[in-house]
């Protein structure tokens, strides 16, 4: 596997690294060694599949709050996607922006979600599919999420969304996320 730090700090696009013959090819998908010398996480609890019939289906901005907060590794496995995450560390440089990667059946690359991320997609293609493993155990009591439209994130999507659930559409934008956060941190 080939590993590309993305602009903000922690999160990698991985390439797979492929051994070819007359068969077809054989790649690993993870490696926790590999993992574990990045300082990434290494141990995965869960994996998620999700599917999507249309083309314009946006699920997201999603993470969940410490001491929950997870990492992920996703991956389309089939159609496209548009794969996006949002620096919500508030000690991070880059706090509030964000970055893209198309992740597609054909290029079968990868993005590192590191914890402290909001991460959502938008299918490029109908019936795309998209498989994940987290860091942590799914808890509702930590659900959490961003707008995907937050005018002071400026998500540039490659066109809207067709379809959308009440519940993304209703998300906070990031200034309140960011008054949550700055109130939490000065409870004694």
């Amino acid at each position: 596997m080939t590993y590309h730090e993305t602009e903000l700090a922690g999160a990698y696009r991985i390439d797979l690294s492929p051994r070819q013959d007359d068969r077809g090819f054989f790649a690993r998908t993870f490696c926790g060694r590999e993992f574990e010398e990045r300082g990434l996480r290494s141990t995965f609890v869960q994996c998620n599949l999700s599917f999507n019939h249309r083309k314009g289906t946006l699920r997201g901005l999603h993470f969940q709050l410490a001491p929950y907060a997870e990492a992920k590794l996703v991956r389309c496995t089939r159609g496209a996607v548009f794969d996006t995450i949002v620096d919500l560390r508030p000690e991070s440089a880059t706090f509030g922006r964000w970055t893209a990667l198309e992740l597609s059946q054909e290029n079968r690359c990868m993005l590192y979600v590191p914890e402290g991320f909001a991460h959502g997609y938008l299918t490029l293609e109908d019936d795309s599919e998209v498989f994940y493993q987290v860091s942590e155990l799914y808890r509702p009591d930590a659900e959490a999420g961003l707008r995907y439209d937050d005018p002071d994130v400026a998500i540039a999507w490659p066109f809207p969304p067709a379809i959308l659930s009440s519940k993304d559409r209703m998300l906070p934008r990031l200034s309140e996320i960011r008054s949550r956060m700055e109130a939490q941190q000065v409870r004694p």
